[in-house]
């Protein structure tokens, strides 16, 4: 029998300095501090739009840890989906404004931005097409040159990710 797993709600770093990288995913994501735990010198941070309770756990375990190598055994990177082509675009916008971009493609199915936080933690932030439009990409996943400029006229107000946005409580 397999886990009955639905989609990965949250992932953990170890980062080297916490308030650093804390306020990076606020300037890059929106995220916000939903809880702290000091005893482990941990953060937990909520995307504007998740459901969730936290989407990313940061542990800060000091500046003398040795970085990870490029290419080691390990996290490669985590990928965060949006909503819209448009929300990739502005993606890349932020990503350069940080001097955190690295680079963009299109696995076919999917369109990607990617950028590096503070510690050298590699991340992906993508759009999907919609499911109908998969086609020849339900199982490939070429890396390819991304058009962005193409797919947003192509795709420009399509909503494939759908959000959850919660009324203020009264």
């Amino acid at each position: 029998m397999t886990i009955a797993a639905v989609r990965l709600n949250h992932a953990v770093l170890f980062v080297s300095d916490l308030e650093r990288a804390v306020e990076f995913y606020s300037r890059a994501f929106g995220t916000e501090v939903v809880a702290r735990e000091p005893r482990a010198n941990a953060a937990f941070l909520r995307m504007p739009r998740s459901g969730n309770h936290h989407d990313l756990g940061l542990f800060g375990i000091g500046a003398g840890a040795p970085p990870r190598r490029p290419g080691t055994v390990g996290l490669y990177h985590l990928a965060w989906q949006v909503d819209t082509i448009e929300d990739l675009e502005q993606a890349r916008l932020t990503l350069a404004a940080l001097d955190a971009f690295t680079g963009e493609s299109s696995h076919g199915a999917t369109k990607s931005v990617y950028g590096v936080d503070p510690d050298g933690n590699e991340f992906e932030v993508m759009w999907m097409l919609p499911r109908d439009a998969w086609g020849e990409y339900e199982h490939a996943a070429p890396v390819e040159a991304l058009d962005l400029a193409g797919e947003v006229r192509r795709w420009g107000g399509r909503h494939t990710a759908g959000r959850i946005v919660e009324e203020p409580a009264s």
